[in-house]
C-alpha cells in the first residue's frame, strides 16, 4: 500500500513495457513510476491478465517483464477458476495491483461477476495503488470509447467509476479514438476527461488529476470537456518526463 495513505491511480495510454531483444520485454519508466508510488523498497505486486482472457503465454511475458524490478510478483486469474482462495485477502495485501490491456468490457463483465469491483474499491480506499495500460486505465473512469466489441471503436459508459472522468487511450496511435471521444464528451455521453498518447500516463491522487508523466519528449497528455454548444474542447496537458528507458 502507499505509505503516504492516499488513493493512487496510475492510467496508462500506453508503452508500459518495451520491446527488448535479449529478454523479450522490460519494464518502461512509468511501470518504475508505478512503484515508486508504494512508497515501499521492495512492493508487493499482483498482475491480471483478465481482459487477455488469463492467456498463459500473455501471463509469461508478464512475469518476464515484471522479474526485472525489484519487487514480489504475483498474478490473480479467473480462468478457469480464481487461481488465489481469498482474492479480497490477496488483493488487500498488496502494494500495487497492475491490470494488462484486452477487452475491458469482458473484463468489467467478469470483475462483477466474482465481486472483484466492490473489492477493488476497497484496496483502492486502503492505499494499494490501482495501475493499468489502455483497458486497465480505461477500467477506473466512467467510460471511454473501446474495441472490445470489434475493430470499430464503440461507447463504454459502465466503467468502475472511481475517477468521475471518461479516459482516452492509445490518444496518438489509434485515428478513431481522439474524434468519438470528443464526440461523446461534447454529446454529454461521457463526462469530462483525461486522455494519454502512447509512453503517457495520467497520475489521480483520490479523484484529483494531479500531473501526467512520460519517457518520451513530444508525447501528450489532454484534457477534454464540453464547450457549451454540443461539441467538445480539448486542452494539452505538458507531461513531466521521466528518465529515458
Amino acid at each position: 500500500m502507499s505509505t503516504d495513505g492516499q488513493p493512487h491511480i496510475l492510467a496508462i495510454g500506453g508503452g508500459t513495457f518495451l520491446p527488448d531483444t535479449r529478454c523479450g520485454v522490460r519494464p518502461s519508466p512509468l511501470l518504475r513510476y508505478a512503484l515508486d508510488l508504494t512508497g515501499v523498497d521492495r512492493p508487493r505486486v499482483c498482475f491480471l491478465a483478465t481482459a487477455l482472457g488469463d492467456g498463459a503465454d500473455r501471463i509469461a511475458t508478464a512475469y518476464q517483464g515484471f522479474s526485472q524490478l525489484d519487487a514480489d510478483i504475483s498474478h490473480l486469474a479467473l480462468f478457469p477458476m480464481p487461481n488465489v482462495a481469498d482474492m479480497r485477502a490477496h488483493l488487500l495485501s498488496q502494494d500495487l495491483v497492475y491490470v494488462l490491456g484486452g477487452s475491458v468490457a469482458n473484463l468489467l463483465a467478469l470483475w462483477r461477476l466474482h465481486g472483484l469491483d466492490e473489492v477493488f474499491r476497497e484496496a483502492w480506499e486502503a492505499g494499494v495503488v490501482l495501475s493499468g495500460q489502455s483497458a486497465g486505465a480505461l477500467c477506473w473512469h466512467v467510460g471511454g470509447n473501446t474495441d472490445s466489441f470489434g475493430p470499430e471503436l464503440r461507447p463504454l459508459t459502465d466503467g468502475l467509476g472511481f475517477l468521475p472522468y471518461s479516459c482516452g487511450v492509445h490518444y496518438n496511435s489509434d485515428t478513431q479514438r481522439r474524434p468519438l471521444l470528443q464526440r461523446l464528451v461534447g454529446a454529454g455521453t461521457l463526462p469530462t476527461g483525461y486522455a494519454a498518447d502512447e509512453s503517457v500516463a495520467l497520475h489521480y491522487v483520490d479523484t484529483e488529476f494531479v500531473q501526467a508523466v512520460s519517457y518520451r519528449e513530444g508525447a501528450s497528455a489532454h484534457l477534454i470537456e464540453p464547450d457549451g454548444s454540443g461539441a467538445a474542447k480539448e486542452t494539452t496537458i505538458e507531461p513531466r518526463l521521466l528518465s529515458a528507458p
